[in-house]
């Protein structure tokens, strides 16, 4: 079984692009932050075996690594699938993808580039993006049974349905609505 040709990617912008979310320049940037970094990490974890021991590597270069939690990160495929693609067994995906991840969050942070993951309510929201003044809420409601308490069901009756609902962000059912947050 073979690898993924990294170097035929790395070569296409559109097909880096697509693959990782940056073009050739960005990658090239973020490789020289990542590569100091992943070496720093690998000078502090001491060695379980002797130079040449073990499991021939698959992911030789930083590059390739670098690439591999890009690649991970903007198409979030299963460990299997990662493992097909980049000729590794699923656990080694799965431990390449961990151990590589702090790596890329500390490049990203050091470079300010690291986004907001968990925003838990609309205050951090405002605080956050103080600039902002409408928010588009994207979602789905979804039927419920009708619950028996009286303020339930008044809580999730939606008038536009008809019946009671549940609304949830972030569907990928065809029917969506739109919700303003002022």
């Amino acid at each position: 079984m073979t690898m993924l040709d990294i170097q035929r990617v790395l070569n296409q912008d559109r097909l880096l692009r697509a693959l990782t979310g940056l073009n050739r320049k960005a990658f090239d940037e973020l490789l020289d932050s990542f590569s100091l970094l992943y070496e720093q990490s690998r000078q502090s974890q001491p060695r379980q075996r002797a130079v040449g021991g073990g499991r021939k590597a698959r992911l030789l270069s930083t590059q390739e690594k670098l690439f591999f939690i890009l690649f991970y990160f903007k198409c979030y495929p299963t460990f299997d699938l990662a493992g097909i693609i980049f000729d590794l067994h699923r656990s080694q995906a799965h431990e390449w993808m961990h151990r590589l991840q702090p790596i890329l969050e500390q490049t990203l942070g050091k470079q300010l580039a690291l986004p907001e993951r968990k925003l838990t309510s609309v205050e951090e929201f405002v605080v956050r993006f103080p600039e902002v003044e409408r928010v588009m809420i994207d979602g789905t409601e979804h039927p419920i049974q009708r619950p028996k308490d009286p303020q339930q069901q008044q809580r999730n009756y939606s008038g536009k349905k008809r019946r009671h609902t549940r609304f949830s962000l972030g569907s990928s059912r065809p029917r969506q609505a739109s919700a303003g947050i002022e």
